[in-house]
């Protein structure tokens, strides 16, 4: 195919990173169409746990161009209202999206990239993947040893305490979903262990705000990559945050999570863990004690009126540990039915055939999203550019630089 009847981009991804770019090239009216394997929103609809809220308020799950005028600024939304919204979004802004259409395989020829679907095969002078950097999960080396035991799912699984077999529940990992999920478990009123780590802490809200909006206000999302990625390039995992209200590993041990070490093997059929259960919770109140203390900080400095720092029962409450800390789990004697694996996910991109790409872990090679081999672009990424990346909020912005490379590109 010549370069005349190549589109001018064509995105791989209908959920919030390819409608942002989708909206963003269309407002530069260029050629381009977005193609996802499911519907939009997909991961959305089927990788959240029922009660499952954003971690973001209302005020910042807004998308490019749009603005919130609601009544709860500071209020969360269900993973079903987001799907409504980014639905509405395609909708409203006549974006050309292809839904029901999986890439099987991109690579390039002749200077242009092809898309292979099993409907067609498109063209384009450059390609923004934007099919998420989470929806392939991890699970430690001890999962492969369980393979007779207990059912085992992965976070993106979990639905609800009712959808599981009778018995008790262990959770592994304490970020963000494993410590939400545990909560969600131990509500309904079923048996739960959660096999904790070294993860920080946020409160929801502190001094007449959602901590999100403190972390705006004072420019913490704005911290580039280089400045929390250690050598390896390992990124240290997001601190945990309730979704409507504080969870800490403390409140969940006062409801009645028995609380864990990390989890690092299993002997003879029975799990074993680290003894590091207490300065797990220490570190936790630690990050949760400097991120308040920057923002009072913040607060003084810039005069700004705000309410006195009130306590959060959530974070004073006494953790209810066992008397000695469990370091071997017979998950017979406990009557464990079932594991869920919070212990995080990378992106799926097996379907991706550019040399140079990806690297030795099928992962993408890029400098703030934007990949070596020229035309070749990666959106949503979490931590791309900075602590903001991988959130609605760093979409406009994203997307905005990329559509300017991909406007140079064309007039090349």
């Amino acid at each position: 195919m010549g370069d005349k009847n190549a589109l001018d981009a064509v995105v791989v991804g209908a959920g919030w990173a390819g409608l942002g770019v989708s909206y963003a090239l269309a407002r530069a009216n260029m050629r381009h169409c977005v193609l996802e394997r499911g519907r939009i929103g997909e991961t959305w609809r089927t990788q959240r746990w029922d009660s499952f809220h954003f971690n973001l308020p209302n005020i910042y799950s807004v998308m490019p161009g749009d603005s919130y005028n609601g009544a709860e600024p500071e209020g969360f939304m269900t993973h079903t209202a987001f799907v409504t919204l980014l639905e509405n979004y395609a909708r409203r802004n006549q974006l050309p999206v292809h839904t029901g259409v999986a890439v099987s395989k991109l690579d390039s020829s002749n200077g242009l990239f092809r898309v292979v679907t099993p409907q067609q095969t498109w063209w384009a002078k450059s390609i923004v993947v934007a099919s998420g950097s989470l929806n392939r999960p991890h699970r430690l080396a001890a999962a492969s040893a369980l393979v007779n035991g207990p059912m085992q799912i992965d976070a993106s699984d979990y639905r609800n305490a009712s959808a599981l077999p009778a018995g008790a529940v262990l959770v592994v990992g304490s970020a963000q979903s494993g410590c939400q999920i545990a909560e969600d478990l131990i509500l309904a009123s079923r048996e739960t262990y959660l096999a904790t780590s070294h993860i920080g802490r946020m409160p929801r809200r502190y001094r007449g705000h959602d901590i999100v909006v403190w972390m705006v206000k004072t420019g913490m999302f704005d911290v580039p990559r280089k400045d929390f990625v250690d050598a390896s390039g390992r990124v240290a995992a997001r601190p945990m945050l309730g979704a409507l209200h504080t969870i800490s590993l403390q409140s969940l041990s006062a409801q009645g999570v028995v609380l864990l070490g990390r989890l690092i093997g299993v002997e003879d059929d029975r799990l074993v863990f680290a003894d590091d259960l207490v300065e797990n919770l220490r570190f936790g109140d630690q990050i949760s004690a400097q991120l308040k203390s920057r923002i009072d900080e913040f607060i003084e400095l810039g005069g700004l009126p705000a309410p006195a720092a009130a306590e959060d029962e959530a974070e004073t409450v006494a953790p209810r540990l066992p008397e000695r800390p469990i370091l071997l789990l017979d998950l017979i004697e406990r009557n464990i039915s079932t594991i869920v694996w919070c212990t995080g996910f990378g992106g799926d991109f097996d379907w991706i055939d550019i040399p140079g790409v990806l690297d030795e872990r099928r992962q993408p090679v890029h400098e703030d999203g934007i990949a070596p081999i020229p035309g070749v672009y990666f959106a949503g990424l979490d931590f791309a550019s900075t602590r903001r990346s991988g959130t609605v909020m760093a979409i406009e912005g994203e997307a905005r630089r990329f559509v300017a490379h991909i406007a140079a590109r064309c007039t090349n």
